[in-house]
């Protein structure tokens, strides 16, 4: 969420590669979190791109944002220059 919530639109790859997961693991979650409402997706070619849901309530944005920007200073997560696709 905190490569999300900062990117805006990132594909799985580069989720993938940030965080040194399986493709299978990253995918797994995302879907979770897709089930959940809180990101969307869309195909582009053979990989996926997600993004936090903008029709997310004002509320969930904006717990989201306070939850999320602390945890991703503390983390340091980067994204690499596109590991694998075009954004």
């Amino acid at each position: 969420m905190c490569l999300l919530h900062g990117q805006g639109e990132v594909c799985v790859c580069d989720l993938v590669e940030a965080m040194q997961a399986p493709q299978s693991t990253v995918s797994r979650h995302l879907a979770q979190l897709r089930q959940c409402g809180l990101v969307v997706a869309r195909r582009q070619g053979t990989w996926m791109h997600y993004r936090v849901n903008p029709n997310l309530p004002a509320w969930a944005q904006q717990t989201l944002a306070s939850l999320v920007s602390p945890a991703c200073d503390a983390l340091s997560l980067t994204l690499p220059v596109s590991a694998c696709c075009e954004n």
